[in-house]
This record gives structure tokens, C-alpha cells and sequence, in this order.
């Protein structure tokens, strides 16, 4: 097992973001997802990525416990994660630009929070690890 604290403080916040991926997706099905400004198939585009976002969660995770107990397939895990993270905010941030979702009055602090995030757990693991 890694003494290394930089290993700790990575594998903490990849499985923080699993989390998060988990608490997010909750809450989104829980919403109606109804408001008047969201685009026509709003939630038919969206509703597929809980699967992405599901395979990215357990390979965070997966990657966590092997950089912790320091078996090289965990930077490997980390490296495919976080292109799926630089992935899947790119996309994010296509959509929401395309769509009107980062004006003020569409969520649009909080959608480019969530780019922002992955974006940079994105690069955060391929500058870390590549």
C-alpha cells in the first residue's frame, strides 16, 4: 500500500468524483426536467449518459483502490478516466453552448460548474499520470 500522500489526495478525489457522478444522477431523475427553457429532448439526450457516467464512476473507483495498493494498472485506469472525463465535458460543453444552457437564466453557473469540474479532472489525471 502507497505511503505516498499526492496518491491519497488522487485516489480520494476520484472517488469523491464517483460519488458525485452517483448524487448527481439521483438527483436528476428525481427532477421532473420540465422547465419551459430546456431544449426539445432534453431529457432523451441526456438520460443515456447515466450509463457513461456509471462505467466512469466504477473505473474512478477502480482506479483509485489500484494507485493506492500501487499496482500499475491504476495509472492506466486513471489515464482512460480521465479521457472519458476530457470526453464527456467536451461534449457537455458543446451541448449547453449549442442549447442556451450557460445563460444566467438556464442553470447556466451551474452547467458550466459541472464542465469545469470534469474538464479539469480530466487534465488533472492525464498530466498526473500520462
Amino acid at each position: 500500500m502507497t505511503e505516498n500522500p499526492a496518491t491519497w489526495v488522487t485516489a480520494g478525489l476520484m472517488a469523491l468524483g464517483a460519488l458525485v457522478f452517483a448524487a448527481f444522477w439521483v438527483a436528476w431523475f428525481r427532477q421532473a426536467q420540465d422547465q419551459e427553457w430546456l431544449p426539445s429532448g432534453y431529457r432523451d439526450h441526456e438520460t443515456p449518459f447515466v450509463f457513461t457516467d456509471s462505467l466512469l464512476a466504477v473505473l474512478l473507483v477502480a482506479a483509485a483502490v489500484l494507485l493506492v495498493l500501487e499496482e500499475p494498472l491504476g495509472e492506466s485506469l486513471a489515464l482512460i478516466a480521465g479521457g472519458m472525463l476530457l470526453f464527456l465535458g467536451i461534449l457537455d460543453a458543446a451541448y449547453f453552448w449549442r442549447t442556451g444552457l450557460f445563460a444566467p437564466e438556464h442553470e447556466g453557473a451551474a452547467n458550466l460548474a459541472i464542465v469545469l469540474a470534469v474538464l479539469a479532472g480530466g487534465i488533472f489525471l492525464i498530466v498526473r499520470y500520462a
